[in-house]
Formats: structure tokens, C-alpha cells, sequence
């Protein structure tokens, strides 16, 4: 994938590079990167050095998650699109591999995924030894140039080292343009019941659907999206995956799709559809535009493959096409989401999707605090607990909004993130409106976009005796929880100082906060 405001820099940047290579490997690099840079994130991937976007090509295999994803190792701007890779363990703590796809004759490498090819369906290896197949989007700048139609189409890769190597199909692409300018970001998966493999493909502003028994040779099968969900800009990045729903043995398919602009936080986010899939075709009921991430910064989030115990994993990129290429960072550019776990809840006759941090952040908690129960009038500081200045944090706060017929109840309560500087994030719930919402209209130290600064909001009616609050606090990121991973709010800032103070804060009344925890966050780089 890749935002149309770039088209004019992969002129600028792109010449004829599709047959080159990139001269820089982050990880032969690795050991000189200190990752202790003004905005470096210390819990969220990030490459060791320039362009990063879409996660690709997510798949588990022999006890590793291989993340890949949309890379330019030559700046920290949007180029030439090649597949960095890095792996891990346990989802939080990553080595960076060498560049795992470049750019060819046929166009650059945009989004993907990958799968394990257990059944060696495409010959690419044994049945000792099943091959990793990657699929992914080769975009050809020479046709864009030319102004024609046919830019895009999907290619394959195989790996028979557990992914350290790959070698491009020698036919590619297996997939041709049909005549569509957008036509994108394949994500395959295994599909039992039919016994092939199934293509989610962005096709303009719908998804189509290809099957085929081999990874090699594809046909199309059906189309989703007319008149349904959000139309405000081009599909992108789909994935369709099975979920069982909560305290039930009921299961829906899940059709996740990123579309670019169109977002309710304004420009790139993240829909979804609930309905069903027979192995041919794609139906829903959904009748309501529904977000998986409602803050500005969750972009062409999709799952990992073959994760174990059936989880459904997500990762998304944590930025916005509105100010991707503009914000003040230097030596690299681009951070991933902390990767989620996917539910599924059914609330009445409506189906929606919840997303909670994976459970190994365990991995990385150090001292935690508990929270005493407190009536908070106009403020309470976190901070004074643990050194926010020195650490991300898992902050969890309980809210009772029922407890307070002899107060006044605030008509605004929540959470600020502050400098000494006056800059600070506002994650909060209006009560008399009834809509969560952030404020990051004093969250920069300088304006490098006029698209970054505002507020957007999420109606919600709290209607619950006790709400949970939880939010996953980086050097320049928020990422809130609440009603049960039911909302969702991710949002990047970049003050002039750190922030270094937490504060609850009332409008006008008190709010009766419950309990809670406060825990020092362990960064994934140097441990």
C-alpha cells in the first residue's frame, strides 16, 4: 500500500530504482543505533533507521513472529518500497533481519502477507520442509508515469530457511491486473473447508476474493463492499479471519479493511465487517459503519498467520497519511501498534469487534503501584507514584459513575499527559454529551502539520455502574482501551519536553476513581 500524496516523491526519489538495490541494511547497522532518540519509541517496533509503514507479511513459524513491512532504506520519507523484516519471540522484543524484498523489474514491493505452506501445495519445499510463501503487491512506477491503468498486480516469494532468505516466483506476477488502478495488499490465509487457499484482495472500493489450490494459480471467486461501510476514500489492506464470539460457540468472519482518507478521526483508520463466509463468498448484515481504532493513528493493521492457540493478532502502523511524512523525526520515521488481540462481542443484535494488548507486555513490566480509591475534584497526579519521566507505562484506572448521588458529578473527567512546558494530550469522557474523546490541540512543540492538532471524539453511553480505563503511555504515544476493548483510541504527539506528569482530572464535579495500577514499562531494546 501507499498514499497518493506520494506520488509525486516516488518521482523524485523512485528514478529508475525499481531494478535496483538499496545500498543500507539496518541490520548490519543494528549495533550502532542507540534507540534512545527524541521520539523514539521504547515499546513499539520501530526500524533501526529511516521509512517504515504497512506491517506485511505477518506469520508465525518454529516458535518466531516475522514481522515485515513497508520500507525505504535510503531516507526517512516514503520511496521505493522494499520489505524490512525483523523477528521475535514473544511479539515484543524484535531482531532486525536484512531487507528481505526488493524492488524488480516489475515495480516496487508494497503490502502483503505470508503464510505456512504446510501441505507443500506449492512445491516450493518439502513435506519435511514446508516453505514460507509471501504474497505481496508489485507496483510499477513506469506504467504509473505512463498514466495507464494496469500499475499494479501480486507477486509471490518463498523462503525454505525459516525466512532468512527469499527467492521471487520466476513467473510472476501469479495475479494480473484486471483493470483497476488500485488493486492491492493480498492477504491469504488457509481455508479448511474448501481445502484452497483464499485472497483477500483491495480492488478500488471494494475487496475481491480469489481462490486457488496451489499459492501459484488464482481465481477469482466474489466482491464485497458495494454500498456498504465507509466509501470516502480507496480500500485498502483486508483481512478476513474467523472469530468465535464471546461466551458463545458462535463464529463470525471478520472482514477487517483500511481505507485512506475517510477515517473518523480524519484521513487513514481502520473499518470492519461482521457477517459469514462459505468459501466463495463474503455476507453481512452489518448495517453500521463500524471502527476497529478510532484515534488518528491505526493504520493497515492486519493478523498475523498460524499464531498459536488460534489467536487472532493484530499489528498495525501507528501514523496517519495526513502527516506521515512530516512529523519531526530524523533518523527514522514509521513505529508500529502494540500488537492486539482480537474478540469478538454481540451486544444486543450488533457484533463488535475488541482489541486488548497481547498478554505478553507481561514481558515487560517492571514496579507497579497500586491506586487507592480516591474521590478526584479537579485533579489527582499519577506521576508523583513512579517515574513517568524515565519509562512508558500501563496505566489501569476504575471509574464508578453510579456511587455519586451526593457529589456533583463531573461533567468531564479523564486522564492528561503534561510537560512543564504547558503541552499536553487530553484522553477524556464527556458526561453530559456522552462521547469518549482527545485533545491534542497543545500535544507538539512546534506545528509541523496543520492535519495533527484537534479533537475528535467516540459517542459512547457509559452504562455501566464501573468503566476500566486502560492506556499503554510511550514517549510519544497513546494507546486507550476501554468498555471492554470494545473502543479504541491510538494517538502519536511530540511535545517540545517529555511528558513527565499523569493527571486525572474532573470539570466542574468529582469522579469516584475505584482502584487502579500504575506500572513501569521495561523498553524492548536494551533487555
Amino acid at each position: 500500500m501507499r498514499s497518493l500524496l506520494y506520488v509525486a516523491l516516488t518521482v523524485v526519489v523512485g528514478l529508475s530504482a525499481c531494478t535496483g538495490k538499496a545500498k543500507k541494511d539496518p541490520a548490519a547497522k543494528e549495533g550502532a543505533v542507540s534507540y534512545q532518540e527524541k521520539y523514539r519509541p521504547q515499546i513499539h517496533f520501530t526500524p533501526a533507521e529511516h521509512w517504515m509503514n504497512d506491517p506485511n507479511g505477518m506469520v508465525y513459524y518454529e516458535g518466531e513472529y516475522h514481522l515485515f513491512y513497508q520500507h525505504y532504506p535510503e531516507a526517512s520519507v516514503w520511496g521505493p518500497m522494499h520489505w524490512g523484516h525483523a523477528i521475535s519471540k514473544d511479539l515484543v522484543h524484535w531482531e532486525h533481519q536484512p531487507i528481505a524484498l526488493y524492488p524488480d523489474s516489475l515495480g516496487y514491493i508494497f503490502s502483503g502477507s505470508a503464510v505456512v505452506d504446510w501441505n507443500n501445495t506449492s512445491g516450493f519445499g518439502t513435506s519435511e520442509n514446508p516453505p514460507l510463501v509471501a504474497f505481496f503487491t508489485y507496483h510499477n512506477p513506469d506504467i504509473e508515469q505512463a498514466k495507464e491503468i494496469e500499475i499494479e498486480s501480486q507477486g509471490i516469494a518463498y523462503s525454505t530457511d525459516k525466512g532468512r532468505t527469499w527467492t521471487k516466483y520466476e513467473h510472476n506476477p501469479v495475479v494480473k491486473n484486471p483493470g483497476i488502478r488500485d488493486f492491492r495488499d493480498p492477504k491469504v490465509f488457509w481455508h479448511e473447508a474448501s481445502g484452497k487457499w483464499i485472497m483477500a484482495l483491495a480492488s478500488g472500493q471494494v475487496v475481491r476474493l480469489y481462490n486457488s489450490p496451489d499459492c501459484i494459480n488464482w481465481a477469482y471467486m466474489s466482491e464485497f463492499g458495494t454500498g456498504v461501510g465507509s466509501h470516502d476514500g480507496v480500500w485498502e489492506c483486508p483481512d478476513l479471519i474467523p472469530l468465535k464470539v464471546k461466551g458463545t460457540d458462535e463464529t463470525k468472519w471478520v472482514l477487517i479493511v483500511n481505507i485512506n482518507p475517510g477515517g473518523p478521526a480524519g484521513g487513514s483508520a481502520t473499518q470492519y465487517f461482521v457477517g459469514d463466509f462459505d468459501g466463495k463468498t463474503f455476507t453481512s448484515r452489518q448495517k453500521k459503519t463500524l471502527w476497529m481504532d478510532h484515534g488518528r493513528d491505526n493504520y493497515a493493521g492486519v493478523t498475523w498467520s498460524d499464531a498459536p492457540d488460534g489467536r487472532q493478532i493484530l499489528i498495525g502502523w501507528m501514523n496517519n497519511w495526513q502527516y506521515a511524512g512530516e512529523k519531526p523525526c530524523e533518523k527514522w520515521s514509521g513505529a508500529a501498534t502494540f500488537p492486539r488481540e482480537l474478540g469478538l462481542d454481540k451486544v444486543q443484535d450488533l457484533y463488535l469487534l475488541t482489541s486488548e494488548p497481547v498478554k505478553e507486555l507481561e514481558n515487560l513490566k517492571a514496579k507497579t503501584v497500586q491506586l487507592d480509591a480516591v474521590k478526584v475534584d479537579k485533579s489527582f497526579i499519577i506521576s508523583d507514584k513512579i517515574d513517568f519521566a524515565k519509562a512508558p507505562v500501563e496505566l489501569k484506572l476504575k471509574f464508578d459513575q453510579e456511587h455519586n448521588t451526593q457529589i456533583s458529578f463531573a461533567s468531564r473527567y479523564g486522564v492528561r499527559l503534561k510537560n512543564a512546558k504547558g503541552e499536553y494530550i487530553t484522553i477524556g469522557y464527556d458526561n453530559l454529551e456522552k462521547f469518549f474523546y482527545v485533545d491534542r490541540t497543545n500535544a507538539v512543540g512546534e506545528v509541523f502539520s496543520d492535519k495533527f492538532a484537534g479533537t475528535h471524539v467516540v459517542p459512547y453511553i457509559v452504562n455501566t455502574p464501573e468503566i476500566e480505563w486502560t492506556l499503554l503511555v510511550d514517549v510519544a504515544s497513546v494507546e486507550f482501551f476501554t468498555a471492554g476493548g470494545r473502543i479504541v483510541i491510538t494517538d502519536v504527539f511530540y511535545p517540545s519536553e517529555p511528558f513527565d506528569v499523569i493527571e486525572v482530572f474532573t470539570t466542574n464535579g468529582q469522579i469516584d476513581l475505584t482502584g487502579g495500577s500504575v506500572t513501569e514499562l521495561k523498553s524492548i531494546w536494551n533487555n
